[in-house]
């Protein structure tokens, strides 16, 4: 019987190898728990038999689960998350719900939440006050990030002020004007216009368009009034706006007029220029120009100033925030938030009882019990740092020594049965 007795310690010994060289392999795994081999002895008596009796040998009872709070890892992703404390995020596949210490999360390419899995990270839904309207795992949903927020608005007024130079002289092609050679402005012709000045306006979809103004000096001061006068065209993209507030062939400028202290005489009020429709927007745009008091003609240079629209594009997506009780933030471009969900933690009852099912994650069994959802920092849940991932509970010198331990158990039980064997030689060779 010591054969078969040393055979099962053995096989324990064995089994107790795999565990230790199992632990070993993932110290490096995000999330991963540590298993410990557990073993009960053999007893092999009857109901009648007193006293104490030989051992059988040993079996391996159960192979338990350590979860054990491993330590953190820092990291510079806001998606990056540890729970400290107990609990799992819950992630879904399909129609199947796992659990998983591994937050080492990510946005696939439908800007939906996933593990390093693929799987669905499952949250808690909030209201714009970041408060859960629902609890329990049949609340749990899955996380689309938004990449724009906000409803876009088309730009309708354009606000600004402007200093034009008194000395500025004449463009090439309006001396040649004054001479009585047709005249003609043309944007990409420096030699017709003597200065510009843009701006970003938009559509009725949010698509930002560039406004500028081109700036074209008609007389020099009179001598008896002292009055200037100057020339704005207004185009937006690849478009011309008229002044009249028609849409023209010719689009008529807005005429500029300045007294002789620099002041601006008209326009008095806002010049409603038409509709245009430049490439690559969705609808016409069009803008009441209004010029403030600050406008004027000086001895300085040209000075475009104050430029103020009232169009705004959807806001994009800047940055991604994860709080301590799991609740997830966006922020945008246009200074908005929005409070997208809380990160869904579960708890069981009897973690021991989960199986495992590789990756780092865990399935529910009857043994564990049914998950019990609450939000981070509530009740037996741990809080969530964002920033951070749980490298595995694996202390790598206590794994060594176990595992020097369980090499010694194998030699010794395998020289236990080279004796057996060698006692029953000796046996066999007196009997003959």
């Amino acid at each position: 019987m010591s054969f078969f007795t040393s055979l099962s310690g053995l096989k324990g010994a064995q089994s107790d190898l795999s565990v230790i060289s199992n632990n070993v392999a993932n110290v490096a795994s995000i999330g991963f728990k540590k298993s410990r081999a557990e073993f009960g002895d053999l007893i092999s008596a009857s109901p009648l038999q007193s006293g104490t009796v030989a051992g059988q040998g040993t079996r391996l009872k159960s192979i338990s689960q350590q979860f054990t709070q491993g330590g953190f890892q820092t990291s510079d992703r806001a998606l990056d998350l540890a729970i400290s404390g107990q609990g799992f995020f819950v992630t879904k596949t399909d129609s199947q719900i796992s659990f998983t210490r591994n937050g080492a999360f990510s946005i696939d390419e439908n800007r939906y939440l996933i593990d390093s899995n693929g799987s669905d990270v499952q949250v808690l839904p909030v209201d714009t006050n970041g408060s859960v309207t629902a609890t329990g795992i049949a609340s749990a949903q899955n996380l689309q990030i938004p990449y724009t927020a906000g409803t876009p608005k088309a730009s309708t007024t354009l606000d600004l002020n402007v200093t034009l130079p008194t000395d500025a002289d004449l463009p090439a092609n309006r001396e040649a004007y004054q001479s009585s050679i047709p005249y003609a402005f043309d944007r990409f012709d420096t030699q017709s216009y003597n200065y510009s000045s843009a701006t970003t306006v938009y559509d009725s979809a949010g698509k930002p368009q560039q406004a500028t103004i081109y700036y074209t000096r008609i007389t020099a001061p009179d001598e008896t009034t002292g009055q200037s006068k100057w020339e704005a065209r207004l185009f937006i993209g690849d478009q011309a706006a008229s002044a009249d507030g028609t849409t023209t062939t010719d689009p008529t400028p807005l005429e500029l007029t300045f007294n002789s202290d620099g002041t601006l005489a008209s326009p008095t009020g806002s010049t409603q220029f038409s509709a245009v429709l430049p490439s690559g927007a969705s609808e016409p745009i069009s803008l009441q120009l209004t010029y403030g008091t600050s406008t004027r003609q000086a001895s300085s240079t040209f000075s475009p100033s104050s430029f103020r629209q009232d169009g705004k594009a959807a806001g994009q997506l800047n940055n991604i925030a994860v709080a301590s009780d799991g609740l997830i933030t966006a922020t945008f471009s246009d200074g908005t938030t929005q409070k997208l969900g809380k990160i869904m933690i579960a708890n069981f009852a009897n973690p021991n009882g989960l199986r495992q099912l590789g990756d780092s994650r865990w399935g529910v069994t009857g043994l564990s019990g049914d998950p019990i959802v609450s939000e981070a920092g509530s009740g037996s849940a741990g809080l969530i740092q964002s920033g951070a991932l749980e490298q595995a509970n694996v202390d790598i010198t206590e794994e060594l020594v176990a595992l020097i331990t369980a090499q010694r158990n194998f030699s010794a039980n395998s020289k236990a049965i080279e004796t057996a064997n060698n006692m029953t030689q000796t046996i066999v060779n007196l009997r003959t």
